[in-house]
């Protein structure tokens, strides 16, 4: 874990990425970290790109912006091409493989997994898409443990929802699981 991680989340409103930080922002407290989160929504809120920024750090935190993100989540094409740029080389980008054709060049490790799809075919539920992508965000990055991202999401989502949601980020862990596998058989 490094010391202090920068994060972007990004997508259309509606996507539930501002949730989505604040859950991330959330584990890491529990995990003892210090935090900053902020968002911006585009010209609309649904629909239009909107993204999420969270600093993670044992530190204080001196300035509350995303400068060069160590991750980045896109979830269609044009939060991709709008909020990727500036990655950190070997930062870690995640991008939903259904709703996004084309990655800019990066020197950031970028994976493309089928986070919506997943989210409507294994829970037929595109809702939780923002859940399934958490899960595998905090997954491939382990800037926070899995245990203390569960426990942000159940204090979160609305009651009633609590196993779909668990659902939805165990299958986030596992696309992770699945793209490290990927990697390692590569090499």
């Amino acid at each position: 874990m490094p010391g202090t991680w920068e994060v972007r989340l990004s997508g259309s409103g509606g996507q539930g990425l501002i949730l989505a930080g604040i859950i991330l922002a959330e584990a890491a407290i529990i995990d003892g970290q210090n935090v900053v989160q902020t968002q911006s929504y585009g010209p609309a809120a649904r629909g239009g790109a909107s993204k999420a920024e969270v600093i993670i750090s044992p530190e204080e935190i001196d300035y509350p912006k995303v400068e060069r993100p160590d991750v980045f989540l896109g979830l269609n094409q044009e939060s991709v091409l709008k909020y990727m740029t500036g990655c950190k080389e070997n930062g870690l980008a995640i991008v939903d493989s259904g709703l996004v054709n084309h990655v800019p060049p990066s020197k950031a490790r970028v994976y493309s997994l089928p986070i919506t799809e997943t989210a409507r075919k294994q829970v037929g539920r595109e809702l939780v898409a923002n859940v399934v992508a958490l899960g595998a965000l905090s997954a491939l990055s382990n800037m926070v443990s899995k245990e203390s991202v569960t426990t942000a999401l159940l204090r979160r989502v609305p009651k009633g929802t609590e196993d779909m949601n668990r659902k939805a980020l165990e299958l986030g862990f596992g696309l992770a699981e699945q793209a490290l596998s990927a990697v390692v058989g590569e090499n």
